[in-house]
């Protein structure tokens, strides 16, 4: 079911999932090959934009350019999201073939999302007041005396994830859209 693209909370222009659809050039048509249909997502002829396609628990974002009755094809840029950009394509690809889609290169790991998780509420309890070693004890249910903090392997850990939280906080949120592709 194709859902109105005003909704979409991604963009073509951040996130290398979004599978840009263009008209095919005529010189690339192959008439010996059977065009796939876009028609399994329901999306209105004129449709044009972005369009976010949810079947069961499969999820394609689609970048539509209408093809005025012409075949499509994929828009690839030759950029450092390439392979991510290919991966989606492929999703698209098995979908039109009746394949399963694969993995969604657009998904967080639940490792990922735990660290998420821990970041927010070590921010939630920063910003509260709470110490550091505090936010420790509470996050890992291990108390730790004042005197063998600063040696403590939770010392350390509580740093790297209060540099990781004020890194999202400082606009680092929008490598999430990019993700797993980071630094890039």
């Amino acid at each position: 079911m194709a859902l109105d693209p005003r909704t979409a909370r991604w963009t073509v222009a951040v996130s290398p999932a979004v599978i840009a659809i263009v008209p095919l050039p005529t010189a690339l048509a192959d008439a010996s090959y059977r065009p796939l249909s876009l028609a399994w997502a329901e999306l209105s002829p004129g449709m044009a934009g972005e369009v976010l396609v949810e079947q069961g628990k499969m999820i394609l974002r689609l970048y539509v350019q209408p093809p005025d009755g012409a075949q499509v094809g994929v828009l690839l840029p030759l950029d450092a999201l390439f392979e991510v950009r290919v991966q989606a394509a492929l999703r698209l690809w098995r979908v039109l073939n009746g394949r399963p889609p694969g993995r969604d290169p657009a998904s967080l790991s639940s490792d990922r999302i735990s660290r998420l998780i821990l970041a927010l509420r070590t921010l939630d309890g920063l910003d509260s007041g709470v110490s550091q070693r505090g936010v420790a004890s509470v996050l890992f249910g291990q108390k730790v005396s004042a005197r063998d903090w600063l040696s403590h392997d939770l010392y350390f850990r509580m740093k790297r994830l209060v540099r990781f939280a004020r890194g999202l906080t400082d606009g680092g949120y929008h490598r999430l859209l990019r993700h797993p592709f980071r630094g890039r």
